[in-house]
């Protein structure tokens, strides 16, 4: 749910670090492993545009390395992964529902993540920002069932885990909000405003038990 329309499109044409041309994905996977952060960061980036959804794992893995920027770029890189059906025609329909979501079309967008649906559907990230429209328009019942079809497809999806976070605390079910943010966090544990969140609502739930 974090990624924007201009970050996709940056990672998406972001060429190789100082104008070399893009090493073989077997050469960025090697790179990430690299004693050096910026060649890691370098790999991190590399990956976002020959990387596939085998190498995300390894990404994920770099979302606790001790280098801030590896960090942030490995967490981009997964967004851009994500967000590749591997079908061209597919992910144009997908950039065009972006798009909607940027400029506030929230029922347009809908529309056209079904027909990415449609078109692929074990393709999680059409899922996920069609999760993110019904949201967005307080249909919470729709929300949950495509983060549902989310997880089937992508267990470590940790923006969808966060999303059930937000539904869940729109309904007012705290302790299943506080569960999913957690299993968020757990994936990746850079969200920091899921980690305001969790502080928040085990302050709540405190205060709940209290009065009980």
């Amino acid at each position: 749910m974090r990624l924007t329309a201009a970050l996709l499109a940056l990672f998406l044409l972001l060429p190789a670090p100082g104008g070399a041309q893009v090493p073989t994905r077997e050469a960025a996977l090697a790179a990430l492993q690299s004693p050096e952060p910026g060649q890691r960061q370098r790999a991190a980036v590399w990956l976002a545009q020959v990387g596939r959804m085998d190498d995300v794992p390894v990404l994920l893995a770099r979302l606790r390395d001790p280098d801030e920027d590896v960090r942030a770029i490995a967490e981009r890189a997964i967004w851009v992964i994500w967000s590749r059906s591997g079908n061209a025609q597919t992910d144009a329909v997908f950039v065009e529902g972006i798009t909607q979501m940027g400029a506030g079309q929230f029922k347009e967008g809908i529309a056209t993540f079904s027909r990415v649906i449609e078109m692929a559907p074990g393709f999680a990230e059409g899922w996920n920002k069609r999760a993110t429209l019904y949201f967005l328009v307080g249909d919470l019942e729709r929300s949950l069932k495509d983060c549902d079809e989310v997880l089937k497809r992508n267990p470590n999806h940790f923006g969808a885990l966060a999303g059930y976070g937000q539904i869940y605390m729109q309904l007012n079910e705290l302790e299943k909000a506080v569960d999913y943010f957690r299993r968020a966090l757990a994936v990746n544990p850079n969200l920091d405003g899921v980690e305001f969140q969790v502080r928040l609502l085990e302050r709540v739930l405190a205060e709940r038990g209290k009065k009980t």
